[in-house]
């Protein structure tokens, strides 16, 4: 998030972390600058009246590659701002941000425009409800269930088995973790991870269910893919 005035900046990270998203803040364009260069964000919130430039700006270098010598597509840009101009909505969205919203602004109808748009992905993440073999996630209601179990998680279990969900059958690394579900201030050598990916196991597993994270050693965790995986059998298979 970009945002010079440090009140409203801090409540909105408050309120989006007890939503389970992890947020960097920064003040200035500058900030924001080196964040996006060192860090890989899955959503941008972009104040445009900064003290050291404009969020125009910003965008504009971010989309055309400036930043770290490519353009970043993935990324999701919602402008947040008191310019209410038509001229100015136009101009944002054609810089290549993907919404934009005029202050003031009810707190809800931001999550709301959040969600929309981390949903603009393929696979599981491109609806409100995602499901991977018996596992189900509704990202609105904040709900997680396993057939027809309901799980009890903590919010960085939620938002650790959300990132798994969105990349099913992929090899996902305690750093990716770290940069996607934590936020700047953890500890990269701390087992934070390691436990958090620990207890979630044991609240998707009870009795005779099966494991659905694997560890992969010395690459990270992966959450099994039951309808991909016959398509991997008939493969090797056909190579045997």
């Amino acid at each position: 998030m970009v945002e010079d005035e440090e009140d409203l900046a801090e409540a909105l990270r408050y309120g989006l972390v007890r939503a389970d998203y992890a947020v960097d803040v920064a003040y200035d364009v500058a900030q924001a600058s080196e964040k996006l260069y060192a860090a890989s964000y899955d959503l941008m919130i972009l104040d445009l009246n900064l003290p050291d430039g404009d969020g125009f700006d910003l965008c504009r270098s971010l989309r055309q590659g400036e930043l770290d010598g490519e353009s970043d597509p993935g990324l999701r840009v919602l402008m947040l701002t008191a310019r209410d101009r038509l001229a100015d909505r136009v101009h944002g969205l054609d810089l290549g941000a993907d919404d934009y919203l005029v202050k003031p602004f009810a707190f809800p109808e931001l999550l709301a425009r959040v969600r929309a748009l981390l949903r603009r992905d393929t696979g599981p993440a491109a609806s409100a409800v995602w499901q991977v073999g018996e596992l189900n996630l509704d990202t609105g209601r904040h709900e997680a269930f396993r057939g027809g179990r309901r799980l009890q998680l903590t919010p960085k279990e939620f938002a650790v088995l959300r990132y798994l969900m969105s990349r099913p059958g992929q090899v996902v690394s305690s750093e990716d973790l770290l940069e996607h579900v934590w936020d700047e201030h953890a500890d990269p050598f701390t087992n934070t991870v390691r436990v958090t990916i620990g207890t979630l196991r044991r609240k998707l597993t009870v009795e005779t269910e099966e494991q659905l994270i694997e560890t992969v050693v010395r690459q990270g965790y992966r959450l099994r893919d039951p309808g991909a995986e016959p398509a991997a059998e008939r493969a090797r298979e056909m190579t045997d």
